[in-house]
């Protein structure tokens, strides 16, 4: 019988503190799609200030907030947009670019930490003499944090690079930046710097910041005018959306502050999964909340049964291939949910029980 979960799937999967509870029940409402919900105007332009943009929107999920961006930027079917082979955009949004607006995806390999190499970046941009041929090359977008690289950290240098390249081209640029929170706690920088290149950024609030529903899209006022309007045509726009916005104004205030110890934590798994035979990770490569970890070849076990045997003790991973295996944490994550997650690990992979085991 499962006494304890240790829940290390996703950043995700946290619940909404008792603040975040009693702001919701309180919240202050009214009807969002005539843009008077006094909760989410007041979300929304914090998070324009924070973001260092002119404007904000809250829209239900990254996702749609990624989509309408990519949306007003790319206003002509046939666009084209420039994005990571392995990043959230391209693979885990149903290719909703593609399907609702008729936008092409190009892609340029990530390198390990998150990046695109600039002169292939550029070198994946349409020639406009070919557009007879060609579709029209209009948007650039990266992820920050990157979250299939293992939570990779962009710096400000190469998203200003990335940035210059794009009005070079007359080109927009967006940022992914669902745990761009992260990122700026981990390398020291404020938001609105890392998203000052940007012409528009998404920015999750039910990731690490722990907030239970919904993102918020920042960039010009023209920008969210018409991303007001096609969030709507989503069907995103919903009415005393103020009670879910008090919940996301809790976790700016009071989650952001528990980020680097969400990092120290991460770390601390980091390197105790890698005194463990049978696994293989980087832990330099370990900058924010996420894990990535092989389970080797000729251990005792498989990455499936591992995943099953932990799920038994509590412990609840992501299993991302045949050998590889996921773990984020977060700030509803203790240190002794730390070292009980690594004792049920020594126990499955090496048959023995560490003597602090967390309990």
């Amino acid at each position: 019988m499962v006494t304890r979960t240790v829940d290390l799937r996703s950043d995700t999967v946290t619940k909404p503190t008792e603040a975040m509870r009693a702001a919701m029940a309180n919240a202050e409402v009214d009807d969002d799609v005539l843009s008077y919900d006094p909760s989410a105007l007041r979300l929304e332009t914090e998070m324009a200030k924070v973001t260092g943009k002119e404007a904000a929107l809250f829209v239900p999920s990254g996702t749609m907030g990624n989509l309408v961006s990519v949306l007003v930027h790319c206003n002509i079917r046939g666009s084209e947009v420039i994005l990571g082979n392995n990043c959230h955009i391209h693979i885990y949004e149903n290719g909703g670019i593609s399907t609702i607006g008729g936008v092409h995806p190009r892609t340029v390999k990530n390198n390990d930490d998150g990046t695109m190499d600039i002169d292939l970046i550029e070198a994946a941009i349409r020639d406009p003499r070919g557009e007879i041929v060609f579709p029209t090359t209009r948007l650039i977008c990266l992820e920050n944090t990157q979250a299939n690289c293992g939570g990779r950290c962009l710096s400000v240098e190469y998203t200003d690079k990335v940035g210059e390249l794009a009005k070079k081209h007359g080109l927009k640029l967006h940022i992914d930046g669902a745990r761009i929170f992260n990122a700026s706690i981990a390398l020291g920088v404020p938001v609105h710097r890392l998203l000052q290149a940007a012409d528009s950024a998404s920015v999750c609030l039910s990731k690490g910041l722990g907030a239970p529903v919904g993102s918020v899209i920042v960039g010009s006022k023209s920008f969210i005018a018409k991303a007001r309007i096609l969030r709507k045509t989503l069907g995103g726009g919903m009415r005393q959306v103020g009670i879910l916005c008090a919940a996301a104004l809790v976790a700016l205030h009071e989650t952001v502050l528990k980020l680097e110890d969400d990092h120290k934590k991460t770390k601390m798994l980091a390197e105790g999964l890698n005194q463990i035979k049978g696994l293989r990770l980087n832990v330099a490569a370990v900058e924010t909340n996420i894990i990535f970890f092989d389970v080797v070849e000729g251990a005792k076990i498989t990455a499936e049964k591992l995943c099953k045997n932990l799920e038994q003790h509590g412990i609840l991973v992501m299993q991302e291939s045949p050998v590889r295996i996921r773990a984020v944490l977060h700030h509803q994550i203790s240190e002794s949910d730390v070292q009980y997650a690594l004792s049920c690990f020594k126990q499955a992979l090496t048959g023995r029980v560490q003597e602090e085991n967390g309990n």
